[in-house]
């Protein structure tokens, strides 16, 4: 099943629920969100809960998401109560550009990138009821800085680079006693400033602030162990950059279960009613190839079992002035 959140031409919001090409409204619920909580407060899953209020009314979700009515499949009415993270070097491959970009600035025979990155292939995927290596970590923003189906991927104004990152996210509510629920998966764009990386790795937090994108669809369920995608660059009518990706544990140097584990081991993470989306990392990138985007440029990320794509705009914002003031 996949879920999808929904603003109609009133405004009202909605969840869709699909199998397949149907798609239906479902009954009483606003957001993706509140339905999972009426599933705690259940006992049941979010198919259970789906279940339980019925659905209504078939949707055309090639339409609505043409029309722009399709939303990011997870918000939060406070933003400051939705945290945006990710882990890095967890891909096979995903290495290989990382040490590439650091050696070129002088790092050595063996980077810390390519050290983190054996770390994890040996032991990055324990036993169960075991806890595994830690992986790289980073952190994103809050609500603020996510951005759903068709919105627009904002170039800060002081940035370097603006590049995407095609991959797949965990979307997480913390429950009512501090466990945390994971509601699916979604595909994503970790959207980050590479040049700014590539001048120092120590300079990965910074190259991380930047806006992500999310939807249209939430995978409900056991996440699929390969996944394979495509990431493209439209600029004009014509196709700037592509490139196939692979993600899903099969293609991991970490399992799901130990990067969900070494998050959620920090209790400011499990505070109750928080929403987490957590980016899994990516192999593939544009930058690797030396492409440089514009304003205008429009990222496509697809993969099945996903049906619809993410694509989102580029822009760049107006240089802000910042003034400290003394109180």
């Amino acid at each position: 099943m996949r879920l999808l959140q929904y603003r109609a031409g009133d405004g009202v919001r909605a969840v869709i629920a699909a199998d397949a090409d149907d798609a239906f409204v479902v009954r009483g619920v606003a957001s993706i969100a509140e339905l999972a909580t009426h599933a705690i407060d259940l006992d049941t899953d979010l198919t259970g809960a789906v279940a339980r209020h019925g659905t209504e009314g078939r949707v055309d979700l090639a339409a609505a998401l043409a029309a722009g009515r399709i939303l990011a499949p997870v918000d939060h009415p406070d933003p400051a109560h939705l945290i945006l993270s990710g882990t890095g070097l967890t891909h096979l491959g995903s290495a290989e550009s990382r040490d590439r970009m650091h050696r070129d600035n002088g790092g050595g025979t063996e980077t810390d990138s390519m050290r983190m990155f054996q770390r994890g292939l040996a032991g990055g995927k324990p036993r169960p009821g075991s806890v595994g290596e830690q992986p790289e970590w980073f952190y994103k923003g809050d609500g603020s800085a996510l951005v759903g189906p068709g919105q627009a991927l904002i170039r800060p104004a002081f940035a370097l680079d603006a590049g995407e990152e095609p991959e797949l996210a965990g979307i997480y509510l913390i429950g009512p006693n501090g466990t945390p629920f994971r509601l699916g998966i979604t595909l994503a764009n970790e959207f980050s400033d590479h040049v700014t990386e590539k001048q120092n790795y120590l300079w990965l937090a910074h190259s991380k602030l930047r806006h992500a994108a999310i939807g249209p669809e939430l995978l409900v369920g056991p996440p699929p162990t390969h996944v394979e995608g495509v990431s493209r660059i439209r600029r004009g009518t014509g196709v700037l950059w592509e490139q196939s990706f692979l993600s899903g544990e099969e293609n991991m140097s970490h399992s799901l279960s130990n990067i969900e584990w070494h998050h959620f081991k920090y209790p400011q993470f499990r505070r109750p009613g928080d929403i987490h989306v957590h980016f899994f990392g990516t192999a593939t990138l544009s930058f690797t190839d030396s492409v440089q985007t514009e304003p205008g440029d429009v990222f496509e990320i697809e993969a099945a079992p996903f049906l619809l794509p993410l694509c989102n705009p580029l822009q760049c914002a107006e240089r802000e002035s910042v003034t400290v003031r003394a109180l």
